[in-house]
């Protein structure tokens, strides 16, 4: 076991530095998506928050090209969750949490899941892919009920669209993609096969790259892919070693950034679904666990927070006419208020750059 104790702050900052939000930065799209080992994605307007928050002038059109160029891609990986991944990234990851993902959806699914032939279904629904360019939820939902006439042909859709790797294929709106954007199969977008087999080293190299130090329990939250201790014991030669307050065990990359707790964290507004709040089993290192109850709303809606000193300290909402919303979660120093005054002002700027008036108001 690591003998340098880590604390709560500490790990805090490190994670801030990988998660470009210590500062913003000036990097490709594409390569920032990639340093953040991906972007939830679960509706579109989110990611282009995220990387406002983090990126130098960051230009919306920059990702809505990439998009469309092929380079980034949205698709359900980690957590059976819709993300924004590099092309590249996800060719070689898709295949370490792609049984997780199936399974997980038969779970939920439950007993309306029951007596389907999985690999029999698979091999209709590659077929509907390999009749059509793309097909929206509707459509293939259409096509199912076409061949099973008496059965859950909702259900049959979301095995489908878990089993098979697919990305949704950029129609429009502000950000990209409608809701009702359709979907695709992946190697046929991407002209390239997905990697076939599971490699499951670098999907804990590359979570540790952007949310480390952790444990391998922080990892399985991120991933939603079990097993990874095992994978974190063969990895422990090339790995660093610290413990955290508590003495639990910690691992990241050699040389990794690990600043000094005392650096400073600007305010920051985050989109919902941020991955920040999401990618550890203790998550304290973000957000009190006070706090993290009331992250997620009763319809599964991860909200929108407000970092100060690299904390969560409220939570913010968009509302009509440009008004930013924010809701401390403690009080405000004065200056800490009006830092976020700011922020929130310039957020709706960017988000909504056509709006005659803008305002921030505090709930």
């Amino acid at each position: 076991m690591g003998e340098e104790v880590l604390s709560t702050r500490a790990l805090g900052r490190a994670t801030l530095a990988r998660q470009l939000l210590l500062g913003r930065h000036e990097l490709p799209v594409p390569e920032a998506i990639g340093r953040l080992a991906g972007m939830q994605a679960q509706e579109p307007g989110p990611p282009y928050l995220g990387l406002w928050a983090r990126l130098e002038d960051f230009d919306e059109a920059e990702l809505a090209q990439a998009i469309v160029s092929r380079q980034v891609v949205r698709a359900t990986l980690m957590r059976g969750t819709l993300h924004l991944l590099p092309a590249t990234d996800f060719v070689r990851l898709r295949s370490s949490v792609a049984p997780a993902v199936g399974e997980g959806m038969l779970r939920v699914l439950g007993k309306r899941a029951e007596g389907l032939d999985v690999a029999e279904l698979v091999e209709q629904g590659r077929s509907l892919f390999d009749d059509a360019d793309a097909l929206s939820a509707k459509q293939l939902r259409d096509a199912l009920a076409e061949r099973h006439p008496e059965a859950d042909v909702r259900a049959l859709a979301a095995v489908v669209r878990t089993q098979i790797p697919l990305v949704r294929v950029p129609d429009g709106g502000r950000w990209g993609f409608t809701p009702k954007a359709p979907f695709t199969d992946a190697e046929r977008w991407l002209g390239e096969p997905l990697r076939k087999s599971a490699d499951r080293e670098e999907l804990v190299r590359r979570y540790l790259g952007a949310f480390g130090p952790a444990t391998a329990r922080d990892a399985e939250a991120w991933a939603g892919v079990g097993g990874l201790g095992e994978v974190f014991e063969g990895l422990r030669s090339e790995l660093e070693a610290f413990r955290d307050e508590r003495g639990r065990e910690l691992f990241d990359l050699p040389g990794a950034p690990r600043p000094s707790e005392d650096v400073e964290a600007p305010v920051r507004l985050l989109p919902e679904f941020d991955n920040l709040v999401l990618a550890h089993a203790d998550r304290t290192r973000v957000i009190a666990d006070s706090h993290r109850t009331n992250l997620t709303t009763k319809n599964l809606r991860v909200r929108a927070t407000v970092l100060v000193d690299g904390a969560v300290a409220a939570f913010w909402r968009m509302e009509k006419k440009a008004t930013v919303v924010v809701e401390p979660l403690r009080r405000l120093k004065a200056g800490e208020r009006k830092a976020i005054e700011a922020e929130a002002e310039a957020l709706a700027a960017f988000a909504e750059p056509g709006a005659k008036k803008r305002a921030v108001r505090f709930y």
